[in-house]
């Protein structure tokens, strides 16, 4: 037994076996308490660390998005429209006579000026061309019937109609309508004579697309102009038809002010 102070501060007794045994109680529960904190401690830490090395981790595995610029799409070519342009080529063909019986080969050259407009529809273009050309095409007899006897003409006019396919800038079409031109035959020793003559023609081309707003073409045409009485001019008889029937392989050179699109 040894004296002690009691809580109340008053002296009294205190047996040794039980405050030893109290000692040791508190300085195991202290122990612990210390331990559980740095067990958590511990933990928050690792914690921390785990969670750096996993964003640092996932900055380092994610790639930066990337987008490819869309498609660069070439602007469809469109034929509808107004149109001005020029044009050039040659030709050859053959005039008949009459009296007396003789075929006359032509050829050559022919120029002038172009107008149209385009309805595209689609794929399918459909059009209306007009031209007018100054010509020299022209021949002249050998034939011993009638040497020296001429055919030819000065001019030649058309108006079509044109129905072609659109392969974008590339138009394959065929053409054909109205021809207008003149005859002039004569022979020698008499006064010759000439006529305008109405008639058809036909034919076919391909046209294709240049940058900006110009196109070229080569296109084929046969023309008919019928016939005409030279009569008098061109002999003694009074019935003397003369013909003409030519072939034109021309190109041209148009612009496109696509009015109407």
């Amino acid at each position: 037994m040894i004296p002690s102070v009691n809580r109340d501060g008053k002296p009294g007794v205190t047996r040794r076996g039980y405050g030893a045994r109290h000692g040791s109680a508190a300085v195991r529960i202290a122990d612990k308490n210390g331990a559980m904190k740095r067990i958590v401690a511990i933990f928050l830490a690792a914690s921390a660390l785990v969670a750096a090395q996993c964003a640092v981790a996932a900055d380092l595995s994610v790639a930066p998005l990337y987008r490819a610029p869309p498609p660069i799409v070439a602007p469809v070519y469109n034929w509808t429209g107004f149109y001005i342009g020029a044009n050039g080529g040659g030709g050859w063909g053959r005039s008949w006579w009459q009296s007396p019986a003789i075929a006359v080969d032509l050829s050559g050259a022919q120029v002038g000026g172009t107008a149209g407009y385009n309805w595209q529809f689609g794929s399918a273009v459909f059009g209306l061309e007009g031209d007018l050309d100054w010509s020299n095409l022209k021949g002249t007899s050998n034939s011993p019937l009638c040497p020296g006897c001429s055919t030819s003409d000065s001019w030649l006019s058309t108006v079509r109609g044109r129905a072609g396919y659109a392969f974008g800038g590339i138009m394959p079409y065929l053409t054909g309508g109205l021809a207008v031109g003149d005859i002039r035959a004569s022979m020698p020793g008499f006064a010759g004579a000439s006529a305008t003559n109405a008639g058809w023609t036909l034919g076919g081309g391909v046209e294709i697309a240049l940058p900006g707003n110009w196109t070229v073409k080569a296109e084929y045409l046969h023309v008919d102009l019928g016939n005409f009485n030279c009569g008098t001019g061109c002999g003694i008889s009074s019935g003397n038809n003369v013909s003409k029937h030519d072939d034109v392989v021309r190109a041209g050179l148009n612009y496109h002010f696509g009015w109407g699109k």
